[in-house]
């Protein structure tokens, strides 16, 4: 073994400066190498079967995988290049063909059903109950009781579809990067607000330009479709960000994920009918709370009929705006966001500029720890001298009430070149102690916020706050969990309709006067959020919000129909497929040139296949459990340490409902995820 591989040494935390490309292959062949010779061990006649041999094992080989992949999986996201493209796909390969043959092994399964089928297996603790259930039912997932030729051809199916979900995440990423506009003329960002233009300006200087440069990440399309009255420049950058890696736009052709959607849904559909399922939907839902497509469908359409007619009126009021106010003779997709903004202003006297300097992305994570602090008694201290990937990276370190550091995080907040779009939260460690050796819980905590620039600190929307308090949830019911057990510990194992209850929870406090005080003051000033200003926003709190739940019930009837209704003889018929969820919900249309799916991560190269759904199906429970915070006064230390322990510390070691009913004593009630949105 290589010793001078930094990924094959056992740090508490990874050396991200030592980690290169060429460390990736070696130390990926030589970990499986002991992981296969692990389990021969394991299954080997004579071999005990009990839970330490059977699951801990397992849970400690798995674990050795993770440390290394765990680092090299993120560089990918965040700092990624060509050199360690071309040792990520390849060695990606090799760890989807070893899990499913991992979860084909016969013997394997037969000392884990050996587990379930002994006497005592009643009187285990009931974590350790359900990782082995959890393991059956995923050796049955992996195809388990598949012959030969399907067990072969379910396997291939497995590692291609690993390789498609990168290509298309790469080209996602390289279409966003292929495409930016030079502007030498400040004129031609009028209406963008000073904040927005510092950011366009830098993102210049970064390319050692003078001016602006307009760029398709997400600080800069936000910025200009919100905000510039410069309607073609609107019109470009939408035309460029909506056809990305597809068959139109500025670079047509040249990232097309097309055949690649095409790909993925064909094998996504052979697989799951080579375990017995219908299609990849009704696979999909074999992990999570919703019980058939039907009731799927049913949640999503009832949310519709309650929906629409609210986004009709939304949009006629906009379309009178727009003609009278703004001289539009006809909304079009690239004024919706511009348009919203000013009717924004004008009905509700409220600018998100106006907003902002109350928003620095410093004060916002001190109040944001300040308040976990309040509901769950810990503490989150920065620690200097950790190695990280980027100069903006901070790492914290979780404290109890004693002052004890029982988990850890990453945080890497700003937009840059090479790292993906969007907001996330990621595993590096997972919590685990198999008698022998224990390991603490570490987090990646990422979102892509606009940068500081000179004079100023980084200066947060609302929705950005809400954004980062959004991850930071995922973050901890990562970090707060006390299953050692790292498969259903934290969010893993968790349904994955569910996996988004404290994160969405946990956006409900930046609605809270109490938690905003924690922060939001005037970077400048001091001054504390203003109450007038906070009341305007409470009033526009649900602007547009039939509009937006018509937009996510697109994205989710898309994707549920997308793998529901596949037919081989037809194909993915992907455009077809999301016009008749535009005709079930959408209340605007946008040009037919526009490429939303090609994409679309989240269910091409993301979890969230047949599963986009369970943003709406977690924000029912999130809505409803936040409920029990209201009636005890927000934030309050009892309720919390209840929701903690109900709730975000148990994992998956027990059914998701039923951590909910513990914690609320009663079941969901449909009606709180329309109060949520305002719709009741």
């Amino acid at each position: 073994m290589n010793q001078d591989n930094p990924l094959l040494a056992d740090d508490t935390l990874p050396v991200f400066s030592q980690i290169h490309p060429e460390h990736v292959e070696p130390a990926v062949d030589a970990i499986l190498a002991d992981y296969r010779a692990g389990i021969d061990a394991l299954i080997a006649p004579g071999a005990p079967r009990d839970f330490t041999t059977v699951m801990l094992t397992q849970e400690r080989l798995e674990q050795r995988l993770a440390r290394a992949w765990a680092p090299v999986s993120h560089l990918h996201s965040v700092a990624d290049n060509e050199a360690l493209r071309k040792v990520y796909g390849p060695s990606e390969e090799k760890l989807t063909e070893h899990a499913i043959e991992l979860g084909q092994n016969r013997d394997l399964y037969a000392a884990v059903q050996a587990l379930a089928d002994a006497p005592d297996f009643s009187t285990l603790p009931r974590p350790e109950r359900a990782l082995v259930e959890h393991a059956l039912r995923d050796f049955r997932l992996s195809g388990v009781a598949l012959e030969e030729p399907a067990r072969s051809r379910f396997r291939e199916i497995g590692v291609e579809l690993s390789k498609l979900s990168t290509e298309f995440s790469n080209a996602v990423l390289d279409a966003s990067e292929a495409w930016h506009e030079h502007i030498t003329d400040e004129r031609d960002l009028a209406g963008i607000p000073e904040s927005g233009r510092a950011v366009l300006r830098r993102y210049a200087e970064d390319q050692d330009l003078d001016g602006y440069l307009v760029t398709l990440k997400q600080p800069s399309v936000q910025a200009v479709l919100t905000y510039a009255d410069n309607r073609g420049l609107r019109e470009r950058v939408y035309w460029a960000y909506q056809t990305r890696a597809s068959d139109q736009g500025p670079n047509a052709g040249k990232f097309d994920n097309s055949a690649r959607i095409e790909q993925i849904m064909a094998l996504r559909h052979e697989a799951a009918q080579l375990l017995g399922f219908a299609n990849a939907a009704e696979e999909s839902l074999a992990t999570k709370m919703a019980g058939s497509p039907s009731e799927v469908l049913e949640f999503l359409r009832d949310l519709a009929v309650r929906a629409k007619p609210v986004a009709q009126q939304e949009l006629a009021r906009l379309r009178e705006f727009a003609h009278a106010e703004l001289k539009l003779d006809n909304l079009e997709s690239w004024d919706v966001g511009y348009a919203s903004e000013k009717l924004r202003q004008q009905q509700y006297d409220l600018d998100q500029e106006q907003l902002k300097p109350y928003f620095p992305l410093p004060a916002v994570i001190d109040g944001l720890f300040g308040l976990t602090s309040k509901l769950y008694g810990i503490t989150l201290a920065a620690r200097d001298g950790v190695d990280v990937w980027h100069p903006d990276v901070r790492y914290y370190d979780v404290r109890d009430a004693g002052g004890r550091v029982f988990a850890g995080a990453y945080v890497d907040l700003y937009a840059r070149n090479g790292k993906r779009g969007g907001a996330w939260m990621d595993v590096c460690r997972s919590r685990f102690d198999d008698g022998e050796q224990s390991q603490l819980p570490v987090a990646f905590l990422t979102c892509n916020f606009a940068p500081p620039t000179e004079g100023r600190p980084a200066l947060l929307t609302h929705d950005d706050v809400l954004t980062l308090f959004h991850e930071f949830g995922h973050g901890l019911h990562h970090l707060l969990t006390e299953i050692a057990l790292p498969s259903i510990g934290g969010i893993d194992g968790v349904e994955w309709d569910a996996v988004e209850l404290p994160s969405q929870f946990m956006e409900n406090f930046g609605w809270n006067r109490e938690a905003l005080d924690l922060f939001a003051r005037h970077y400048q000033t001091g001054e504390r959020l203003p109450d007038e200003l906070f009341q305007r926003m409470l009033t526009a709190r649900y602007f547009h919000a039939g509009l937006f739940l018509v937009r996510q019930l697109e994205f989710a009837l898309f994707d549920f129909l997308l793998h529901l209704e596949y037919d081989p003889a037809e194909g993915a018929r992907t455009l077809a497929v999301l016009e008749q969820a535009r005709k079930q919900v959408a209340v605007l249309y946008p040009p037919a040139w526009q490429r939303f799916p090609h994409g679309f991560s989240h269910i091409f190269a993301g979890g969230y296949a047949a599963g986009y759904y369970s943003y709406l199906w977690a924000e029912l429970l999130s809505a409803d459990a936040f409920g029990e915070f209201e009636a005890h006064g927000v934030i309050d230390r009892a309720t919390g340490e209840r929701f903690r322990q109900e709730v975000l510390s148990v994992g998956a070691s027990r059914p998701a409902l039923e951590s909910f009913v513990a914690f609320r004593g009663r079941k969901p009630e449909p009606e709180a995820l329309l109060r949520s949105h305002g719709l009741v």
